[in-house]
């Protein structure tokens, strides 16, 4: 490997970690961090600000000011070709000067789609593509999902004991993980755009779904929930806390004859004509700019998205505990036929949290 080949790496590392800092925050557009290098040096950085704008790119050239003529950008992702609300970000490379770019993966997006390499390169830019690719198409599979399949990326979040219970057999779950697992969990609504789950678990444990991490409470990401009947209590907590943190509802076109009950309240509605069908559910939250959901459901949500493929990555926090047989699992019935149906999934990392163990899981293709 050449010497500028090392350097690529280390500062597409470095853009990376800038890229991290957007998740959960930048809806509809992806989380992108730029680094702007001159001899050697890093003279400038930045990262897409919250709610999308102003561009990774926008930020960094906004801080280097003339030194960015004749610089290096690093790109976790193929700058802009379009004109939306700011310009793009391939022209401004471009009337800043730069002198090389390099990209970590191409953008999906349809009017993007290699034509922001094409813009640098016709102005006379060095573009290298593919550096550190992998990680950058990982970092943002959330948009790349919306672009191509029309919904966002799901985690399930599973908290259980190492029987895979999440609650007694008379309900009781308070605390099945320790403190350390418990603010990892907070940390990983952060980086969501929202937090899913079932009408059950709202009627069970009355949750708030924010996050309570210091310092991270503007970070409490949307909160939806799978309620066909309305059967949400209008004194809940989440509906209670709904013109604080957006809370959307969804259910059926049947139901919607109690709307008001809880548009009163702040909460938002979205009607389907069968809130069952995942797909339909997957394809709304899309719509309304969702890349990244967190599924913190009970059993039976678990083993819907399960059941509809719609599980792209699984964080797993186990417990040091035994519950039985008579407890509550995390996973509901999957019906399956053979272990060959059964989800399968690739194990990403592991680490310890307190006296817990966290697993972290991706879809195995």
């Amino acid at each position: 490997m050449t010497q500028q080949a090392k350097l690529d790496l280390l500062f597409m590392r470095h853009a990376l970690g800038l890229a991290r800092r957007g998740l959960g925050r930048t809806a509809p557009n992806p989380a992108v961090g730029c680094v702007l290098v001159k001899d050697g040096i890093i003279i400038a950085r930045g990262h897409t600000m919250p709610g999308g704008r102003p561009h990774a790119e926008r930020v960094a050239l906004d801080a280097a000011g003339s030194l960015a003529r004749g610089a290096t950008a690093y790109v976790t992702l193929e700058p802009c070709a379009h004109t939306g609300k700011t310009g793009p970000c391939a022209d401004a490379l471009v009337a800043a000067g730069v002198a090389r770019v390099v990209v970590a993966v191409t953008d999906p997006d349809p009017r993007v789609a290699g034509g922001g390499n094409a813009k640098l390169r016709a102005a006379g830019i060095e573009v290298t593509e593919g550096v550190l690719s992998a990680e950058a198409t990982a970092l943002n599979q959330g948009f790349f999902l919306k672009v191509t399949e029309n919904r966002p990326l799901f985690t399930l979040k599973l908290a259980s004991s190492l029987d895979g219970r999440i609650a007694l057999g008379n309900g009781a779950s308070k605390w099945i993980t320790g403190p350390e697992a418990r603010h990892y969990g907070h940390w990983l609504r952060a980086n969501h755009d929202a937090i899913l789950m079932g009408i059950n678990t709202v009627l069970a444990d009355n949750p708030t779904l924010d996050c309570r991490l210091p310092g991270l409470s503007a970070r409490s990401p949307v909160r939806v929930v799978l309620d066909r009947q309305l059967r949400t209590p209008t004194d809940s907590n989440i509906v209670a806390t709904a013109c604080e943190i957006p809370t959307w509802i969804i259910t059926s076109q049947a139901a919607m004859d109690r709307a008001d009950a809880y548009e009163d309240w702040g909460v938002e509605l979205i009607a389907l004509e069968d809130p069952s069908d995942l797909g339909a559910v997957a394809a709304a939250l899309a719509d309304r700019e969702l890349t990244r959901v967190l599924v913190e459901g009970g059993g039976q949500v678990h083993a819907s998205f399960l059941k509809a493929g719609l599980v792209d990555r699984v964080e797993h926090f186990s417990a040091p505990k035994l519950i039985g047989g008579d407890g509550v699992p995390a996973i509901g019935p999957l019906a399956l036929a053979s272990l060959g149906a059964a989800p399968h999934l690739r194990l990403k990392h592991i680490r310890r949290l307190g006296a817990d163990i966290l697993a972290s899981y991706e879809k195995a293709e």
